[in-house]
């Protein structure tokens, strides 16, 4: 079995973080779905778990961070610096916030970052290592 990663995630409004995630291309698996928590698969190996607040609080004492904060900045992958734009414009259209930080042109690499209506924090990134510099890879 390939390893796999569940990001577990507290949200306010359920719904509207499936239906914000699924514009950014995620896909509902109701095999773990339901009305405290949800399922969105980004891949056969990434899945992000979306989970009511009275949910999360089954699992964690720790308070959840405030909307404003960023506890984590979770980088994920497109085809193309087309799809990462998409990305981001489909955040701003469905309750999230594109561009919380200046994008990042490497010509190699490509990404922008954004949050979904929580304040999770997203970096959408394209990569083509075939086109990266050997000044770029030693930084």
């Amino acid at each position: 079995m390939a390893r796999m990663i569940f990001v577990n995630l507290p949200v306010a409004d359920l719904d509207a973080s499936v239906a914000f995630y699924t514009s950014l291309g995620f896909e509902n698996n109701p095999q773990f779905t339901d009305a405290t928590a949800a399922c969105m698969v980004w891949s056969e190996t990434i899945n992000v778990m979306l989970l009511t607040h009275a949910k999360w609080r089954t699992f964690t004492s720790r308070p959840i961070p405030p909307a404003t904060s960023s506890e984590v900045m979770l980088a994920i992958s497109c085809d193309s610096r087309d799809a990462v734009d998409t990305m981001n414009e489909a955040a701003a259209a469905h309750g999230g916030t594109a561009d919380i930080n200046p994008a990042q042109d490497l010509g190699f690499m490509y990404n922008r970052n954004l949050a979904d209506p929580d304040g999770h924090v997203w970096e959408a990134m394209w990569m083509d290592p075939a086109a990266m510099s050997a000044d770029a890879a030693t930084g």
